[in-house]
């Protein structure tokens, strides 16, 4: 049986990502099925975009660790996961996932917090007098 490996970040959540032939299982962090890991359904969704535009949602099972970040940074770097595994198993899924946009890595990360200021940007309330 062939397994083929991805890694897929997002904001600071980090996704390794297993592969292999199956029935459209997902183990995500040692939970069985993507509901009971990712509680909302736009989660879930957002997820399985790379099987559903490749017509591969009950072809493969997924094991994944992730960690780091909250849960929509997670779900981002599981779906890129997915992708570029997907992409490892067949290049030609690689049109199709680029030019949904599925296949870039989304470079924003959280800014730091500076120094005199109540966040990353947002500023105390000025007072003239």
């Amino acid at each position: 049986m062939e397994v083929y490996v991805a890694v897929g970040r997002r904001k600071g959540a980090v996704a390794r990502v297993r592969m292999s032939s199956g029935d459209g299982n997902f183990v995500i962090n040692g939970k069985n099925g993507l509901l009971e890991y990712f509680k909302r359904e736009v989660l879930k969704m957002d997820i399985e975009q790379p099987l559903v535009l490749t017509e591969n949602l009950d072809k493969y099972d997924f094991n994944v660790r992730v960690n780091g970040g909250g849960l929509s940074g997670q779900a981002g770097a599981v779906r890129l996961g997915i992708a570029r595994a997907l992409v490892n198993f067949s290049e030609d899924y690689r049109k199709v996932l680029r030019q949904a946009g599925l296949m870039t890595r989304d470079p924003r990360e959280k800014e730091r917090k500076k120094y005199g200021l109540a966040k990353a940007r947002k500023r105390y309330q000025f007072s003239k007098r």
